[in-house]
């Protein structure tokens, strides 16, 4: 499990060039970025394998049997951790089932990045990936983390930001907010502030990549109860997605959180 650069490829560890040079294939979210990679240590792989959230349960049954042949395999996203907001649960759940040896190479992720530069309390810390698509389901997802004690970190694409950041301002939001924008990238930009403040300093049409961290406010008192918060996502997403949403708000097994929304939908 190979951790990948997200953004200046010199993040990339010696271990893991070394790793990278070594196997027999790399398993990769998107062939074309991991080649780019691979040209600036000067390698071409002998094997690259595209691997993604589509095809991930169809192609990890052929690595495993590749690794019960004696071939290495390293596993790379796009840019980060794997399985951190990205593909890999599937082949190393297979892969230890097998009891198969799972080699973890740490490096570069977003969350990590984020949390080490962040001047607000974030401790401790819930990380909700990204946020729905659709306004309702947002908005729900929203009213629950500020409904929780811990800090929330949450990933959020270009076109929503700004009405992420509408909606909390609207709610009249004080807690402070720390946005990094293309992490370790050319435009790298960290802004910290209320979302009324931020909503100011960035542009109507803000490009590039967004990580944000909620900080935590220790006067909310209480825990997320999953019965609110799956009835909340199940008016806006289906069972299978608001479960996986369920179970990242509240820090609760998926299986469950997706049995019990299957019970809610009955009702």
């Amino acid at each position: 499990m190979v951790a990948t650069p997200i953004g200046n490829l010199e993040d990339l560890t010696f271990r893991a060039a070394d790793v990278l040079k070594s196997v027999q294939i790399i398993a990769a979210e998107d062939t074309r970025r991991t080649a780019v990679l691979l040209a600036h240590i000067g390698h071409r792989a002998p094997e690259l394998k595209s691997l993604h959230e589509h095809n991930e349960t169809a192609v990890a049954p052929e690595l495993l049997q590749r690794l019960r042949r004696g071939d290495d395999v390293a596993l790379v996203s796009d840019a980060g951790t794997p399985q951190v907001n990205d593909p890999g649960f599937n082949l190393v759940s297979s892969a230890y089932a097998a009891g198969l040896t799972i080699v973890p190479l740490p490096g570069a992720s977003a969350l990590t990045t984020l949390l080490s530069v962040s001047p607000l309390p974030s401790q401790p810390f819930q990380f909700v990936g990204f946020l729905a698509s659709k306004a309702g389901a947002r908005a729900a997802q929203l009213d629950l983390m500020l409904a929780s004690t811990s800090a929330t970190v949450f990933l959020e694409s270009p076109k929503r930001v700004r009405a992420t950041l509408k909606y909390l301002a609207e709610k009249n939001i004080v807690r402070p907010i720390v946005i990094g924008r293309e992490l370790t990238k050319k435009f790298e930009s960290i802004y910290v502030g209320s979302a009324a403040q931020l909503l100011a300093q960035l542009d109507d049409e803000p490009r590039g990549e967004f990580i944000c961290l909620l900080s935590a406010d220790s006067q909310v008192q209480g825990s997320l109860d999953e019965h609110h918060v799956l009835c909340a996502l199940l008016k806006e997403l289906p069972p299978a997605q608001a479960a996986r949403l369920g179970a990242a708000i509240c820090g609760a097994r998926k299986s469950a959180m997706y049995d019990l929304a299957l019970q809610l939908g009955q009702v």
